[in-house]
């Protein structure tokens, strides 16, 4: 459990809607599983569930670099696959049209989310190549990494070392 001194996100009191629409997104990840696989700003997580000990897969917007992929989570704490991946930090990822194994380390520190997201901003809240590449154009780049270094105060980000 996290501290109870983190402030958590206002998405996280939303983070019922997700829940109870995870059957429909499960069926569009399986229909769609080809395009998601190599979608550019889109990872397939792979984590353990944490009462189970079954795979749990989830569909997650993200940013890669050369041997990390970071990704934010919507609703801090509360997501699914945060509190898996803090019982078990073993993931498998699917980019790229590859299932890779990684390990995923939580980054807590202000300062470390901070640097992560104005060295490797992307648009989160909805992650599309053409939504992309109008933030990272040079004209809304600074305002882009200036809404993720606020966005990402109340937020776990996690690095996935593949």
């Amino acid at each position: 459990m996290p501290p109870t001194t983190r402030v958590e996100p206002f998405a996280a009191k939303l983070h019922f809607i997700p829940r109870s629409l995870r059957p429909v997104q499960a069926a569009i990840v399986n229909s769609q599983r080809d395009y998601f696989s190599h979608a550019a700003g889109w990872v397939l997580l792979t984590t353990t569930g944490r009462r189970t000990g079954l795979p749990r897969e989830t569909l997650l917007p993200c940013v890669r670099s050369d041997n990390h992929i970071y990704l934010i989570s919507t609703y801090g704490w509360q997501s699914d696959w945060i509190r898996n991946l803090r019982k078990n930090p073993k993931v498998k990822v699917t980019c790229n049209g590859e299932v890779v194994a990684g390990h995923g380390k939580m980054i807590e520190k202000l300062d470390d989310k901070i640097r992560i997201v104005s060295e490797h901003p992307f648009f989160a809240p909805a992650p599309f190549e053409l939504v992309n590449a109008v933030a990272l154009s040079p004209a809304m780049r600074p305002l882009l990494v200036a809404f993720l270094r606020r966005w990402v105060a109340s937020r776990p980000v996690v690095a996935i070392r593949i």
